[in-house]
């Protein structure tokens, strides 16, 4: 079951998208609230599977709410305005609905994020076998073997992410948000909207930057706070 949380401070837009879920199989509404605040104290004690949030509201606004969190769920931006579209992605956002939302446009962003699930279920890895793992990616016009524990950083780039390992460096059509969701979360960290680091290949840290041989990375300011406690938690 997909649990879902609405967060929108119009009563007919929770209505709206509330229906559209009722109709589908595996999603139930867990909870709806008419602000960013009260959304906030419910995901700091609870866990969902996907957001549905408003952009404009009183008092915090759903991006300022996205900043606020040191771990967000898959997120759907629900608004009436299409120019947070950029900042929204920056946020790892999973899809941006312009209102009045058409059943057929939510329907496209529920079949995306179906299809990305699946995908990340069929590979999760076991971490207990990590020296053995590895990953098929496209690289120009094959599938390249890359074992996971040579991967020193990936950076991410729009439509394309840039792997650097122990055995060189490959550019992958591939978004940054699905190497994430297919890499152990014990053995990766996301410190910046472009980085994801090998946690066991970083030579030396600060809270603003990581080495990574002879690679600095920079620590993206939404992500300080997690990935210090990550760090420190292993130490």
């Amino acid at each position: 079951m997909n649990r879902c949380l609405i967060i929108d401070d119009e009563l007919p837009a929770r209505q709206l998208i509330e229906t559209y879920l009722e109709a589908l199989p595996d999603f139930e509404v867990v909870k709806m609230f008419d602000n960013a605040l009260d959304g906030f104290v419910y995901l700091q004690n609870n866990t969902v599977d996907l957001l549905f949030l408003d952009i404009q509201m009183p008092r915090m606004t759903g991006l300022e709410l996205l900043k606020s969190l040191q771990k967000h769920p898959k997120v759907i931006l629900t608004t009436a305005f299409r120019e947070y579209a950029a900042e929204g992605f920056d946020l790892d956002v999973f899809d941006y609905l312009v209102k009045p939302i058409s059943q057929e446009r939510f329907l496209k962003a529920i079949s995306k994020y179906l299809y990305f699930r699946e995908i990340t279920q069929q590979n999760v890895l076991d971490v207990s076998t990590f020296e053995d793992a590895y990953i098929f990616l496209k690289v120009n016009k094959e599938q390249k073997k890359v074992y996971l524990n040579e991967i020193l950083y990936i950076e991410g780039l729009k439509d394309y992410i840039k792997v650097f390992t122990t055995q060189g460096r490959f550019v992958v059509y591939e978004r940054l948000r699905y190497m994430e969701a297919k890499l152990p979360e014990s053995k990766f960290v996301r410190l910046h909207k472009s980085y994801i680091v090998a946690i066991d290949k970083i030579s030396a840290f600060s809270s603003e930057l990581v080495k990574v041989q002879e690679y600095e990375i920079p620590v993206g300011r939404i992500y300080k706070q997690s990935f210090l406690n990550k760090i420190s938690a292993g130490i």
